[in-house]
């Protein structure tokens, strides 16, 4: 471990970090350490609409459409996508062209195992793919994302994200999965789950679905490529900040609004990150980036968003942690068994609280000790 942060790039100074990414970053994380859980608790308890509307947001769909808990994944890979911004150029300067290849290729394949060895270990590789899982997916985005960016510059991204998105629908529509009449967008019927089933190595036989297969994952480069140009427009140093809020609120919008209507014919489907599902999450990415943007770095409106911040300057140690630290656990030993019972139907929800409190305080004291995993 290195006093620096780099879950996807070189880290910047603290005075040149734009405190509203890692801000919405933190938020980003903040469901996955246990934000979920904690409201699941809640709609337990209550059974007001509102509560069952947190609830069934607080679920992935079970194929087609889309709720909030579809967007924690997209938006940390946009947020990836940020990133690559804010310090490839930086790097290029620094070490020249072949030193940022060896940088982005190391970064790739310490990603790639680190997520492996979460995800199973070496002894579960008989029964899991190593090449498919959350940071898995997130490595190849940086991988591809980061050469498009530092050899194709903005026109080849463009170019990128257009070939990408329609070349995805194009293969989902028009290309049935051998062995059945026609195209399908249907679970394990479509083209998709057929090549993930058929090709990814070490799969076990039986499994037909994987949401983070090989296919999928280049539909996802471009919610990476999404990010980049929200990176772009945040660095712009000419550009007014509130006009910079202005345009990600607006092309958020667009973007959201294209792709439910691209969704009418090619449904919005996390499972297989079907282009309009790209739009809708990026758009809703944008969004909360104008968002945080507006509230952080222009309003400085900094004491709510702390503990997001303190998540996310560092969210590879923090999910990494997830697995092999307990907060869980902690949390039952503190307030379970007869403290729980004391507080009754509130008993679950309190335990969850103190868990997520525990995360915090993992979280801040890394933060305050500079201490940052780099890779």
């Amino acid at each position: 471990m290195e006093k620096a942060l780099d879950n996807t790039s070189s880290s910047p100074k603290p005075m040149e970090r734009i405190m509203s990414v890692d801000a919405l970053r933190g938020f980003d994380m903040f469901w996955i350490v246990g934000a979920d859980e904690l409201f699941g608790a809640l709609g337990k308890i209550s059974h007001s609409p509102i509560a069952g509307f947190f609830a069934r947001q607080l679920h992935h769909v079970p194929w087609e459409g889309f709720v909030f808990y579809d967007l924690i994944f997209p938006l940390f890979v946009f947020l990836v996508g940020m990133g690559i911004v804010f310090s490839m150029d930086k790097l290029i300067e620094r070490e020249g062209m072949r030193g940022a290849h060896v940088r982005i290729f190391r970064r790739f394949l310490l990603l790639f195992l680190l997520g492996a060895f979460r995800d199973m270990g070496i002894a579960d590789m008989a029964h899991e793919s190593p090449f498919s899982g959350v940071l898995q997916r997130i490595a190849w985005c940086y991988l591809f994302t980061s050469l498009l960016y530092i050899h194709g510059k903005r026109k080849g991204l463009v170019v990128a994200l257009l070939v990408i998105l329609i070349g995805y629908w194009a293969l989902l529509t028009f290309v049935p999965a051998p062995g059945t009449d026609a195209a399908s967008y249907g679970k394990n019927e479509n083209i998709v789950n057929w090549f993930d089933h058929k090709f990814l190595p070490f799969k076990e036989e039986g499994q037909y679905s994987d949401p983070e297969g090989l296919l999928s994952t280049i539909p996802a480069i471009a919610s990476c490529i999404l990010g980049v140009f929200a990176g772009w427009l945040i660095l712009n140093k000419e550009m007014p900040h509130d006009r910079k809020v202005m345009y990600l609120l607006a092309a958020g919008a667009v973007l959201t609004v294209v792709g439910y209507l691209w969704g009418l014919q090619f449904p919005v489907i996390k499972r297989l990150w079907t282009s309009s599902y790209v739009l809708v999450a990026g758009g809703y990415s944008a969004m909360l980036l104008g968002l945080f943007y507006l509230v952080v770095d222009i309003w400085k409106y900094r004491l709510w968003a702390r503990p997001f911040i303190w998540i996310g300057a560092n969210p590879l140690i923090i999910y990494m942690a997830g697995e092999f630290v307990r907060f869980r656990s902690m949390g039952e030993r503190v307030a379970g068994g007869p403290v729980a019972a004391m507080f009754g139907d509130y008993g679950e929800l309190l335990v969850v609280a103190v868990s997520i409190v525990f995360v915090l305080l993992f979280a801040r004291f890394l933060y305050n000790r500079k201490l940052f995993l780099r890779v």
